[in-house]
């Protein structure tokens, strides 16, 4: 598995997420997620689990949606779990999916708190790190004529970072840079334009480790083994640790990103036109 965007195109296939039907009304929403994601979360590394009430026109109950990173793990479960009661009185129906929908089909990355959840199941807490080589204000970057100045109403800020990613088990390492903007209303107050500058090195410090994570191939061998491999782009060009100066960055509006924050992988629309089975 690989958190690089070939990752992500696999991770969208539709033999990655599987349907659970028959779920009875017994117990509330809250508890069928807790034990739904108790039974698959054994069979690997779930990417989204969902929980929705049944149509109104079908009988009193629940249905589910479970996507695994892996398809080889959803296919396992799905053998593993179907037509059996797992947690209720009442036999369940698992099955995956082979209809082509265009919500499960992006080539976005990963979000960062998807990079962490994916890392930490199969690496441990422990199993990697980060840290900022760098991090610095390169709004002067205006007078470069990198960006065309803010009017006499605002100011241009504009940082950029770069992170390292390090699995010291396996002993490799890889760098990611990250670029955050925004313009700042002359009017706020200091202690506003402060927090602004905060969220900001954020942003930026965020999407270097996200860029990191991309070039990460991980891949889980049969035995249970882990083997790790950086993909290099030999066209990156990064300064060295004790380089000074300026770091030099791709001009690279935060504006594409806006709202990565708030619109993560869990906001797939989930009203989705299924054939039930009969």
């Amino acid at each position: 598995m690989i958190f690089n965007k070939l990752y992500h195109l696999t991770l969208n296939l539709p033999l990655n997420l599987f349907f659970i039907w028959g779920i009875q009304p017994t117990f509330s929403e809250a508890h069928i997620y807790e034990s739904l994601w108790s039974v698959y979360s054994a069979f690997g590394a779930l990417y989204l689990l969902k929980v929705c009430p049944n149509a109104t026109v079908a009988e009193p109950g629940f249905y589910a949606m479970v996507k695994f990173y892996s398809s080889v793990q959803a296919s396992k479960a799905q053998r593993a779990t179907d037509k059996q009661c797992l947690f209720q009185s009442s036999p369940l129906k698992v099955r995956l999916s082979t209809k082509q929908n265009l919500s499960f089909y992006s080539t976005k990355p990963l979000s960062l708190s998807k990079c962490h959840n994916l890392a930490n199941h199969y690496l441990g807490f422990g199993g990697w790190s980060t840290r900022i080589i760098t991090l610095k204000d390169i709004s002067k970057c205006v007078e470069d004529g990198c960006q065309e100045e803010a009017d006499d109403q605002g100011v241009f800020l504009k940082y950029g970072c770069i992170a390292e990613l390090t699995f010291p088990q396996h002993g490799v390492s890889c760098q990611g840079v990250g670029v955050a903007e925004e313009i700042i209303d002359n009017d706020r107050d200091p202690e506003e334009k402060l927090r602004k500058r905060g969220i900001l090195m954020k942003r930026a410090k965020d999407k270097a480790v996200v860029v990191a994570f991309e070039k990460v191939l991980l891949m889980i061998l049969g035995n249970g083994k882990l083997a790790i491999e950086i993909k290099y782009d030999p066209d990156e060009i990064l300064p060295e640790e004790n380089s000074e100066g300026v770091i030099k960055v791709n001009d690279i509006s935060w504006n594409e990103f806006e709202g990565a924050d708030s619109h993560t992988e869990d906001d797939i629309p989930w009203d989705l036109t299924v054939d039930l089975p009969h």
